[in-house]
C-alpha cells in the first residue's frame, strides 16, 4: 500500500512539475509586455507622420509643426525612437525591456549633441500591461529631475497595422498631451537626430 502511495505521489509532482514546464514560458510568450515588445520591433526602420490630437492651450511647442517618429535602433532589449517636431531633432524615446516591464526614457539633445539639462526622465510599467498599450509611471530619477513632474503618467498604445500613439497626462492638473502616428502609411526616412553619428 505504501508502495501504490509513493508511486501515486511521485506520478503527481511529476505532472506539476511538467505542467509547469510547459505552462511558465507559454504565459511568458503571451504576456502583454511581450507581444507589444515584438510588434513595436517590427517597426524597425521605419517612419510615421504624427497628427496632434491634444496639447495644453498654452502649449507653442508642437501645435502647427510637423511630428515625424522614426523606429531607428532596434536591439533585443532596447528600441530607440527619435521623435522630430519640425526642424527640432533634440527627442528621442527610448524604451527598455527588462523581463516582463519596460522602461520609458526621455532622451533631450542639444544641437551639437551634448545632453539638455533636462533629460532621461520617465518612468517604467509596474506590470506586463496588455498587447496594445503599456503605462509608466514617473519614476524617480523623473522627480529628482523634475518635481512638478512626480505625478505623470505616460502610456504608449501600439494598434499594429493602423497607429501608435504617445500620450501624457500629469494627474490632479488639467495636462494631458497626445500624439497619434498612421502606420498605415510610411514616410522617408529623417535624418539622425541630434547626437546621433548614422
Amino acid at each position: 500500500m505504501k508502495h501504490i502511495t509513493l508511486k501515486f505521489l511521485l506520478l503527481g509532482l511529476f505532472s506539476v512539475f511538467t505542467f509547469n514546464q510547459s505552462a511558465f514560458p507559454q504565459a511568458k510568450s503571451n504576456s502583454g509586455s511581450f507581444v507589444f515588445w515584438t510588434e513595436l520591433q517590427k517597426l524597425c526602420g521605419k517612419s510615421y507622420a504624427g497628427t496632434l490630437i491634444s496639447a495644453p492651450e498654452n502649449d507653442v511647442d508642437f501645435k502647427g509643426k510637423e511630428l515625424v517618429m522614426h523606429v531607428r535602433a532596434c536591439e533585443k532589449t532596447r528600441t530607440r525612437i527619435p521623435f522630430f517636431v519640425g526642424a527640432n531633432k533634440s527627442r528621442t524615446w527610448v524604451l527598455t525591456k527588462e523581463k516582463d516591464q519596460i522602461l520609458l526614457k526621455h532622451d533631450h539633445r542639444h544641437e551639437d549633441g551634448t545632453p539638455d539639462k533636462i533629460t532621461m526622465y520617465g518612468g517604467q510599467t509596474t506590470s506586463s500591461g496588455s498587447p496594445t498599450r503599456q503605462m509608466f509611471s514617473a519614476d524617480q530619477q523623473t522627480v529628482n529631475i523634475l518635481p512638478p513632474a512626480a505625478s505623470n503618467v505616460w502610456w504608449v498604445e501600439l494598434v499594429p497595422s493602423e497607429y501608435f500613439t504617445y500620450n501624457l497626462r500629469r494627474i490632479g492638473t488639467e495636462r494631458f498631451f497626445s500624439i497619434k502616428f498612421d502606420l498605415t502609411k510610411e514616410i522617408e526616412t529623417p535624418e539622425a537626430p541630434w547626437g546621433w553619428k548614422n
